[in-house]
């Protein structure tokens, strides 16, 4: 399936998300070696970082497959995908 940059920024900022969460929920949780995590607690957790494991698997292999398409090296796909995803949205305009 193509992808347009777009979609890739959009997908990295939702893989951004999901990550965000993970550490949220691991530092607002402790480390589970140092205190037992409840067992809701547990499944919060392991439901966040399979969220962010799914985004972020199908960010990269959109990259992969945008890269070979437009002939360019995959890095720098995922450099210019990265760069665009941390950069503010312009409110309104749908544009990167």
């Amino acid at each position: 399936m193509a992808h347009s940059f777009e979609e890739l920024v959009e997908k990295q900022r939702a893989a951004d998300e999901a990550h965000a969460r993970v550490l949220h929920l691991r530092d607002t949780y402790g480390a589970p070696t140092a205190a037992a995590w409840s067992e809701i607690q547990s499944d919060t957790y392991e439901t966040a970082w399979r969220a962010w494991r799914d985004l972020a698997r199908d960010v990269r292999s959109a990259i992969t497959d945008l890269a070979k398409e437009e002939g360019r090296p995959r890095a720098d796909v995922e450099t210019q995908v990265r760069t665009a995803a941390k950069s503010p949205q312009r409110a309104g305009s749908g544009e990167e």
